[in-house]
């Protein structure tokens, strides 16, 4: 039933997994505040976060079982399912069928999942989009520590005297742990910030050095770090002899690197590197945070690898304030790890090519069987969907047309595939359109389960919404299709807490403290103790108190001889460039969006700060190419082409572009940029690459180009180029024409069916090449539509704002044909902070009085006081007014 009042719950955004309190208001909306008692954030919350309330519409919910695109019962859906998965097991094995699910499920639905395809069908073919962000890390914890255990927790990095972040742009992926940092830094004046990425982000502003390294010039880097280590004496001798082996191997392939190696693959100038080794070196509390620059690569692992064996080296690790530190991007990627959610492991923590593992796990489960090999891994697996091997393919809760490399031929394998079947909570996603069978999912506040964050800490996820329709949770799909495959026994649940507490039985069955992964004390949980479980972190076994845990400051690794295993690293340049492309292409997240959009795109809030697809170039490159800032621009390579909008800064290195992840084909025409990653992947951990990506990018030059604000959702076609975003009483779409209009009334209609009925006012410059025109309802705006040879020069912000304004004589509504702001509406421009709405013109006004500080701009317009997301963006403003005071 729906809540009748505060519930605590868990973000369903990224890794940090703060926890949040939601309470139903009488007028259907729902209040968002972050939980000051959560472990994970203490009230804190991102932009994304603090906005979750507006993106629970029901709009474009999938919410009754189809088939075909027709309504069906769930008992048609789900025998049709269990029947095709069976008749293919039948007549081509259990590896013809392939699960591919999500960090973004419950760790309840993982363990079912798992639970089936592995224990019950026999196969290992089921792997998540989270082999996509932290597979890598996976790898290089186990074959450093024999299990995949992330050995500290949040209050390190307060606690660290030096935080070392690699890849990682905490500022917009992860908001609230920067914000942690940052307080931190502000207290402990002695602390220091490294930044290591090829771009400079708005992390950078927390950094007191930055390493503009090359792309996968890590491992590199940290093999340089650990030669300098033996040669200054740093090393930790007691802890190496005690607690590890292979040590000699890996420090001779780390001097095997000359100096000259380290700096050309590296990028960096001597002076960097040996203020970098030096800080490393001299200073004990020492934490090396690290997230997707260094996960997405072909040389993944071995970035990891050679991480940590500067941290066990020095025996930097497990205690407070040291170690290395995986950041996971999804809410419940660690969770989908505990429960064996990727191809190469078992439910917690245990490995499919240990033969006892295997024995351990079938035992519990009671299963007719046990995969026993490594099932088919991400880019893999949609390689056999490609080419016939999977003949019946289900994917949950994620949206690989999007989000895997290459991905048009992640398309076109889908669309060949026999039998699919999605679980999803949107009706339209770039992959659900070709599902043969749609099962409506549970959406966030309506799920009840557990998710786990970074630091091992399991949080709940509760139910404050009904779900509407017919939606069910995923792992009710799954148990249902498990029973009528002739399964009953083994997944009769009555709930998720029943999964829960077998999930937990299985952690402590036959443990004895051979493996890391232990809740067993929950093992016994009843549902009034499952509702109110409060967060806490694994392990937690049977018999003993909770406590707060760190991993290996004593050794007792999970290997078979409980020592640590140094991994020999042999980096080498990887140059992906060449005279017909060029530029390295970067992918990645931005501060407001996440994933594929399909929550965030439901809020104009959201939409406000970054509205359009867009490619960062350095000025020198835009210079040599006739590029200027908001050029449209086409970036390509062998795989495809995408068009975006040109942003010209120097945060870029010459020669490197990045574009963000998160648009599809239901918010811009051709803005899919994973169909240029090339399906390069790690060799032992099949994480594809990302971040190193060679393309050529040029002028894209329509015959005109066009902006539209409007109450109804525009409708695009056969434009050029569009990208479409919420607004706040509407919709506001960048757009281009291939060919010259002059009627701008008759383009209007085309693109809004409501502005048929009235009469517009339209202006015309014919020499300048301009045409506007305006549709109003007595006193409201039905839509605003600009037109010009170049980008269209009007404040979409101001005219967003006048999208929800009454227009009640003609000078107002002149106003809007001009896109000119008033005292009443002034134009806030760019929008910096999402929370309160500020843009850079209201900054900068503030700046231009002598304000200099970003504490007085949040005293003077609350900018940067909610989330602190966008403190760092803040900062550049005030820079550019007060470049001295900055400093």
């Amino acid at each position: 039933m729906k809540a009748a009042g505060p519930v605590k719950t868990t973000c369903p955004y990224c890794g940090v997994g703060c926890g949040v309190i939601a309470t139903p208001q009488q007028d259907g909306s729902v209040a968002i505040e972050g939980d000051p008692e959560h472990p994970a954030n203490y009230g804190r919350l991102c932009s994304k976060g603090s906005a979750l309330g507006e993106t629970l519409s029901l709009e474009d919910r999938l919410l009754y079982p189809e088939i075909a695109g027709d309504r069906v019962s769930w008992d048609h859906a789900l025998g049709c399912v269990a029947e095709k998965f069976s008749v293919a097991i039948r007549d081509h094995g259990p590896n013809s069928v392939a699960f591919y699910v999500s960090g973004q499920i419950l760790t309840e639905d993982y363990y079912v999942a798992n639970k089936l395809m592995k224990g019950f069908v026999g196969s290992a073919n089921i792997d998540t989009n989270s082999r996509l962000c932290m597979a890598s890390s996976v790898a290089g914890h186990r074959k450093a520590f024999g299990t995949d255990t992330v050995p500290g927790c949040y209050e390190d990095l307060e606690q660290a005297d030096l935080v070392v972040l690699v890849g990682s742009n905490l500022a917009w992926c992860h908001p609230v742990i920067y914000q942690r940092i940052a307080a931190a830094k502000e207290a402990r004046r002695h602390m220091k910030v490294v930044l290591i990425d090829p771009r400079r982000t708005m992390t950078a502003k927390l950094a007191n050095h930055h390493l503009a390294i090359k792309p996968d010039g890590d491992a590199a880097l940290f093999c340089g770090l650990l030669d300098h280590l033996s040669e200054t004496g740093k090393l930790d001798g007691d802890y190496i002899n005690t607690h590890s082996t292979g040590f000699e191997a890996a420090l001779e392939a780390a001097r095997a690197l000359t100096r000259q190696d380290v700096l050309d693959q590296t990028g960096l100038a001597d002076t960097e590197l040996e203020t970098f080794f030096d800080l490393f070196a001299n200073t004990e509390k020492v934490v090396t945070v690290y997230s997707q620059g260094v996960n997405q690569s072909a040389c993944g692992t071995d970035k990891v690898s050679a991480i940590i064996n500067c941290h066990l080296a020095t025996g930097r690790i497990g205690k407070p304030g040291m170690g290395p530190f995986s950041i996971t991007g999804q809410p419940n990627a660690m969770g989908g790890r505990e429960v064996g959610g990727l191809a190469n492991m078992l439910a917690a923590h245990m490995n499919i090519e240990d033969a006892g593992h295997r024995a351990l796990v079938q035992d519990f489960w009671g299963s007719p069987t046990i995969a026993e090999k490594q099932g088919l891994k991400a880019v893999d697996l949609f390689d056999a969907v490609g080419d016939g091997r999977i003949k019946a393919l289900w994917i949950m809760a994620t949206n690989p047309v999007d989000s895997l490399p290459d991905a048009d031929r992640v398309e076109e394998a889908i669309k060949a595939c026999p039998f699919v079947v999605v679980s999803d909570v949107a009706q339209d996603t770039d992959t659900i359109r070709h599902a043969d069978v749609k099962l409506p999912a549970l959406a966030w506040g309506e799920k009840d389960g557990t998710v786990t964050n970074s630091e091992r800490r399991i949080s709940r996820q509760r139910a404050f919404l009904n779900g509407p329709g017919e939606t069910r949770a995923d792992w009710w799909h799954l148990a249902e299709v498990a029973k009528r495959m002739g399964f009953t026994e083994g997944f009769d649940y009555r709930d998720g807490a029943a999964i829960f507490r077998e999930f937990a039985a299985l952690s402590k069955y036959r443990n004895d403290d051979t493996r890391d992964f232990d809740i067993g004390a929950l093992s016994a949980i009843d549902r009034q103790t499952y509702d109110g479980l409060e967060p806490f972190q694994w392990p937690r076994p049977e018999g003993r108190p909770a406590v707060e845990t760190r991993f290996f400051a004593n050794g007792k690794f999970y290997t078979p001889d409980r020592k640590s295993r140094f991994v020999t690293v042999e980096p080498s340049s990887r140059e992906v460039v060449n005279d017909d492309y060029p530029f390295v292409l970067n992918t990645g997240r931005i501060r407001d969006q996440w994933h594929t959009m399909t929550r965030t795109a439901k809020t104009a809030r959201l939409s406000a700060h970054l509205a359009e697809p867009f490619c960062e170039i350095h000025p020198s490159d835009a210079l040599r190419l006739g590029l200027r800032d908001a050029d449209l621009v086409r970036v390509s390579n062998g795989q495809g082409a995408i068009a975006v909008r040109a942003l010209v800064t120097d945060s870029q290195k010459p020669g490197h572009l990045f574009v963000p992840m998160h648009w599809t084909d239901q918010y811009a025409s051709e803005a899919r940029v994973d169909i240029l990653v090339e399906p390069k992947t790690d060799p032992f951990s099949g994480q594809p690459a990302s971040k190193n990506v060679a393309v050529q990018v040029e002028r894209f030059a329509p015959a005109q180009h066009g902006f539209i604000v409007s109450r109804e959702r525009p409708v695009f076609g056969t434009q050029a180029y569009w990208a479409l975003a919420r607004c706040g009483s509407g919709w506001r779409a960048e757009f281009a024409l291939s060919d010259l209009t002059d009627d701008v009334t008759a383009l209007g209609q085309q693109l809004v069916d409501g502005t048929g009925g009235f009469e517009p006012e339209v202006y015309s410059d014919r020499k300048r090449g301009e045409m506007r025109a305006a549709w109003f309802d007595g006193e409201e705006l039905v839509a605003a539509l600009f037109l010009s040879p170049e980008p269209v020069a009007v404040s979409r912000s101001l005219l967003s704002d006048l999208l929800g304004m009454p227009h009640r004589d003609a000078k107002d509504r002149a106003r809007v044909i001009a896109g000119r702001a008033d005292r009443a509406i002034p134009d806030k421009g760019a929008i910096v902070c999402s929370c309160f709405n500020v843009g850079v013109n209201e900054i900068s006004a503030i700046a231009a009085g002598g304000f200099c500080t970003v504490e007085t701009i949040g005293e003077k317009l609350n900018a940067g006081t909610n989330c602190g997301s966008c403190r760092s963006e803040i900062r550049a403003i005030l820079d550019r007014h007060y470049p001295i005071a900055a400093e």
